[in-house]
C-alpha cells in the first residue's frame, strides 16, 4: 500500500501553499495525497468560534476549499480529505505514523528571513517519525523553477544517515534534478564568531580537504549506484554549519537536513543547526529523523 504524502490544513494562507506544495510532490512521486483538518482548537492559534457547530462548519469548508482547488489543479491526483476529532498536534503526529510525509505552512518573519515555528510546528517537528516538509507562502514555494537543486546538508560523514540520504536523492530523482551535498563541520564559536557570516577556510580540523571529499564521496557511494540517474554536486564549505548550508540554497528548491531522534535529558529537541536553517531559510525545509 502506497504511503501518503500528508498536509495539514488549518485555514491559513501559509497551509493553502503547504498543501499546494503537498500535492505537487505527490503527483511526482506517484503518491495519494491526504489533507487533515483537526476538530479542536488550541488557544491562540485562531479567534475562538462561537459555538462546537461553528467549529465543525469552519472545518468542513476549510477541508471542501482545499479539496476543490487542488482537484482542479491536480485531476489525476488521488486525495483525500479527513477531519480529525482532536487536537492538532495529536492529529498530525498520528498521520504521520503512515505518510510518506508530513507538510506544514509557516508563516515568514519577514522578506529576508524564514520560518516562525508556532507550538504544534515546533512540536510536530520534534516528535514526528516521518520527514516534516515546512513551507513557506513565497514565490520560491509557490512556483518552483526548472533546474532548482535539492540540497542535503551532511554534518558526520562516517555517520552519514540513510533515511536521509535515501529522501534527498528521492526528492532529486522525482525532480529530475542535481543533488547538491554540503558537507560542513562545526567550528567553536569562540574560534570564528556566532553567526551566518563566518566564511569557508581550507582545512577543518587539521585534515586536508582532499581527506574531506574522499569522505563525502565514500558516504554517497552507495545512494548513487541506487540512484544512477541523480547528478550529484558536492560542496565542502568548511565554515560555521547553518551559514554554509543556506549559502548553498541560492540555487535550490528544497533543503533536507536531519533530526536525531534520541531523547536528550532536555527531551526531544530539532537541534541547533536545524533550528538556525529552518530560521533563516528561504526554500522548503525537509526535516527527516533519524537514529
Amino acid at each position: 500500500m502506497l504511503r501518503p504524502v500528508v498536509a495539514g490544513l488549518d485555514g491559513s494562507p501559509e497551509s493553502f501553499t503547504a498543501a499546494n506544495w503537498a500535492a505537487r510532490e505527490a503527483q511526482r512521486r506517484q503518491l495519494p495525497l491526504s489533507l487533515v483538518h483537526a476538530w479542536l482548537w488550541q488557544a491562540g492559534d485562531l479567534p475562538a468560534p462561537d459555538s462546537e457547530d461553528t467549529v465543525g462548519h469552519w472545518a468542513q469548508r476549510i477541508l471542501r476549499d482545499g479539496e476543490k482547488e487542488l482537484s482542479g489543479r491536480y485531476p489525476d491526483l488521488p486525495l483525500t480529505a479527513e477531519q480529525v476529532p482532536t487536537t492538532a498536534v495529536t492529529a498530525l503526529l498520528e498521520r504521520a505514523e503512515g505518510a510518506e510525509m508530513l507538510v506544514l505552512g509557516s508563516r515568514g518573519l519577514s522578506a529576508l528571513t524564514g520560518f516562525l515555528l508556532g507550538s504544534v510546528g515546533q512540536q510536530v517537528l520534534a516528535r514526528a517519525t516521518c520527514p516534516v516538509v515546512m513551507v513557506r507562502a513565497n514565490e520560491r514555494s509557490a512556483a518552483e523553477r526548472p533546474g532548482d537543486e535539492v540540497v542535503v546538508a551532511l554534518q558526520n560523514l562516517p555517520e552519514a544517515p540513510g533515511p536521509l540520504l535515501d529522501f534527498a536523492f528521492a526528492a532529486a530523482s522525482a525532480r529530475r534534478t542535481t543533488l547538491r551535498a554540503v558537507h560542513v563541520r562545526k567550528l567553536p564559536a569562540s574560534d570564528y564568531g556566532y553567526g551566518l557570516a563566518a566564511g569557508p577556510v581550507g582545512y577543518l580540523d587539521g585534515d586536508p580537504e582532499a581527506r574531506v571529499n574522499l569522505e563525502l564521496e565514500t558516504a554517497l557511494e552507495p545512494w548513487r549506484k541506487k540512484y544512477p540517474r541523480v547528478t550529484v554536486e558536492r560542496t565542502i564549505d568548511l565554515a560555521f554549519v547553518a551559514g554554509a548550508v543556506l549559502r548553498a540554497t541560492a540555487e535550490a528548491g528544497l533543503l533536507v537536513v536531519g533530526r536525531r531522534t534520541h531523547r536528550s535529558a532536555l527531551g526531544t529537541h530539532i537541534g541547533p543547526v536545524t533550528h538556525a536553517v529552518l530560521h533563516h531559510s528561504t526554500v522548503p525545509v525537509t526535516v527527516v529523523p533519524h537514529g
